[in-house]
């Protein structure tokens, strides 16, 4: 198995640190709003590396964080933080905001057949891993206290900028970042931020009431759940150049080694060849596109015709296409699963050695894609070709046939995804809650490793 290494700018091939047993981090969203289709790509690419490992034999710890405080509006460490522009926004607290679009979150995730981590951890449930790790990095000589909180001396760091190419100097000198005298340097950023009384989410700290800095979440997350060294760090291009680096400069400050072997990032999805944006009235949900009757399956198969390192283009036109292709797979997929003919072993195990050496350089899903098409046209209709199909299926992850799934009524539905969101975030008092109130209505929850499902009584 071989990923382009961001860290490296080389593709290289995976050599787990624990045997068989990746340990893979996710930068996990930030639940101040529904996410909209641009941040669902970081969540397929996250699910084609398990999916792809899975499938060549490997074992995956995966962890993803959940961002309930701390990610300010801005990058660079200014401006509000989100969770509580989206509670004045909205007239709710910050764990309302939280809770509401997690669910959301959760439910989109299990629409688009996206596999999630192990572990799933919202930033305010380990409060006192990140003080303990802003604690290292003081005693350490890599961060220092001003009036305003605990901040990260980037020139202490030598290695800084090695993940997206930004030289040490540039950042010294601070170029377009607002000036703060107490900084040693203007791009120092923000372990944890000192909190007016007013602040609604707070904690005891040694440095007084406070909350953590959005970078230092996923380095303690990390740490608690890896330990000090793993394998692979997923996520989106724009989190490489200031959100990554900085993990990178906390963690190898503490750890005293290189934390991360492989660095993974997803490109940008632009609409209409333009960069997404409110301004341009150009920003869609998955619920947006399933007023206009597509589903999450359409957009699934949109993604896998272009590689996850270059830019892909949406526009409804390649949506129509993408549930066009979808649509014929499925009728080819059936036509194989009821057909009479035999295809010899030795003319699937040549789809198959192609089909994974596709995915095993650099998950080369438009390739996978085309092999299956091939396989599917070129055979005779056969279910030797179906079971072959739903082999490969194990990587793609489309959903085919829907048709059990429309039986179950729609309230039954939102509580087992309620149901199943709680129980992903640790609440198990409110998961058994909605468990009861669904076996009450006549319907049973079966769950598995990969999910649930609903069946009636």
């Amino acid at each position: 198995m071989k990923f382009f290494n961001s860290l490296t700018k080389t593709k290289e091939e995976l050599i787990p640190i624990n045997g068989k047993t990746v340990k893979m981090y996710t930068c996990g969203p930030t639940v101040y709003s529904e996410a909209h289709i641009g941040n669902l790509k970081a969540y397929i690419f996250m699910d084609q590396i398990y999916r792809t490992l899975k499938y060549l034999g490997f074992n995956v710890h995966g962890v993803m964080n959940i961002t309930d405080v701390g990610h300010l509006t801005s990058d660079a460490d200014e401006g509000d933080d989100k969770m509580l522009v989206a509670s004045k926004r909205e007239k709710k607290t910050p764990w309302e905001i939280a809770k509401f679009y997690t669910e959301i979150f959760m439910r989109d995730i299990k629409k688009m057949n996206i596999t999630l981590p192990k572990e799933i951890v919202p930033a305010t449930t380990v409060i006192e891993e990140i003080i303990a790790f802003v604690k290292g990095l003081m005693e350490k000589g890599y961060a220092y206290e001003t009036s305003k909180g605990i901040y990260y001396d980037i020139s202490k760091f030598k290695d800084y900028g090695k993940l997206s190419g930004t030289k040490l100097e540039d950042k010294l000198m601070g170029a377009r970042i607002e000036v703060d005298e107490e900084k040693r340097n203007p791009a120092d950023f923000a372990l944890w931020i000192k909190a007016p009384k007013e602040h609604i989410m707070q904690w005891e700290s040694p440095w007084g009431m406070g909350y953590p800095g959005w970078h230092i979440e996923c380095s303690a997350i990390g740490r608690k759940y890896l330990g000090d060294k793993f394998d692979i760090h997923t996520g989106g291009i724009d989190h490489k150049t200031v959100h990554h680096e900085n993990e990178i400069a906390q963690n190898d400050a503490l750890n005293g080694h290189k934390t991360v072997n492989f660095w993974l990032h997803t490109e940008f999805l632009q609409v209409n060849n333009s960069k997404m944006g409110k301004s341009l009235h150009n920003i869609y949900t998955l619920s947006d596109l399933e007023k206009e009757g597509y589903t999450a399956m359409d957009y699934r198969y949109l993604l896998f015709n272009s590689h996850y390192s270059k830019i892909a283009n949406f526009t409804f036109e390649v949506l129509d296409g993408a549930r066009n292709s979808l649509k014929q797979l499925a009728n080819l997929v059936r036509l194989h699963k009821n057909g009479s003919e035999t295809v010899e072993q030795e003319v699937l195990d040549s789809y198959k050695k192609d089909f994974t050496n596709a995915i095993s350089d650099d998950l080369n899903m438009p390739q996978a894609l085309a092999v299956v098409w091939q396989m599917l046209r070129n055979t005779p209709k056969s279910v030797d070709v179906y079971k072959q199909f739903e082999d490969f299926n194990q990587v793609l992850g489309f959903v085919l046939n829907e048709e059990a799934e429309a039986e179950i009524p729609e309230e039954i539905k939102n509580l087992a995804e309620k149901r199943w969101t709680a129980k992903q975030t640790r609440d198990f008092a409110t998961a058994d809650a909605l468990r009861s109130e669904i076996d009450a209505k006549g319907f049973t929850i079966l769950d598995s490793k990969d999910g649930y499902k609903i069946e009636k009584k």
